[in-house]
């Protein structure tokens, strides 16, 4: 006569069952609770552009890219504000990308846990959180009251100093994934230092590096409370970065809180064009990045 397993052993395939069935059924929550927070983003995102793509296309017209801000009912455009939002950009890019970059790769490869490298990445995480409309106030009492007037380059300023806290904090973290391996490989075949950070890990990380340009571009172009307090804003055609320029968040600041109907369709206009901007300049930038590693 066979001998039934002892009650002891019941109980604990019992409990592995059950066990089981609870980590099947917080997956299956977990997956559930996924979706949904996917889809909420995506819902909150997808209703944003069709908004800016519902209130904004009707304003995309020949005079919105040839014509300069006007009185109301005068039918201007925006043409000096979007060529104005490109020259501060740009300029800030180019201002603010360097000492990003540089920073970044001095406190992954360089400054590691030294008290410097501590009080420096101390003081890129404050600014990263900190009030864009503090940094327009500081340029303001810096090159703005002892200057006289306000400028684009003061605003191209404020807007470098708003993106260089971002592509430290990407370009630190991007060469930290960087395997150790690569760099003492480098190092045997008798490459220096900087050559292998340049040429090995920089390269490595190209992909995350340049994202975290594109972010910095993308967080300074909408930027608005920054600019009030430096290039200001400004009418009429100004290619003069040491003149007030027009920018497309000041305009969209301005016409958006007017009661003129054509000043408020050219504010979702404008708002559409500063989002597309930032859309093309990172699909060109992504398909750039393919193509070079194929």
């Amino acid at each position: 006569m066979a001998s039934s397993p002892p009650a002891s052993s019941l109980s604990v395939s019992g409990k592995s069952r059950s066990r089981a069935l609870q980590r099947k059924a917080m997956d299956r929550l977990a997956t559930v609770l996924s979706w949904c927070a996917t889809f909420l983003v995506v819902f909150v995102l997808g209703s944003i552009l069709w908004t800016l793509l519902k209130n904004g296309l009707p304003g995309l017209t020949a005079a919105l890219f040839t014509r300069s801000m006007g009185a109301p009912g005068q039918g201007g455009g925006l043409a000096n504000a979007i060529v104005g939002s490109i020259l501060q950009t740009g300029l800030a890019i180019l201002l603010g990308a360097p000492a990003g970059l540089m920073t970044g790769i001095y406190l992954a490869e360089y400054g590691s846990h030294s008290r410097l490298a501590r009080a420096v990445r101390f003081v890129s995480d404050m600014l990263l959180s900190a009030p864009s409309i503090l940094i327009g106030l500081f340029i303001y009492m810096a090159l703005v009251a002892p200057l006289g007037h306000f400028s684009g380059f003061a605003g191209s300023v404020a807007l470098a100093i708003l993106a260089m806290p971002i592509m430290v904090r990407t370009t630190e973290d991007m060469l930290r994934l960087v395997p150790l391996s690569m760099r003492e490989a480098g190092i045997a075949l008798g490459a220096p230092k900087w050559r292998v950070i340049l040429f090995i890990c920089v390269r490595a990380a190209r992909g995350g590096i340049i994202t975290g340009v594109l972010l910095a571009i993308a967080r300074v172009a909408g930027e608005t409370a920054p600019l009030l307090f430096t290039s200001l804003g400004n009418s009429e055609w100004s290619l003069d970065m040491r003149r007030p320029m027009a920018s497309l968040p000041v305009a969209i600041y301005q016409y958006a809180g007017s009661a003129y109907q054509d000043w408020m369709q050219q504010a979702w206009t404008g708002a559409l064009l500063v989002t597309l901007g930032v859309l093309i300049i990172n699909i060109v930038v992504r398909i750039g990045i393919r193509g070079g590693r194929t």
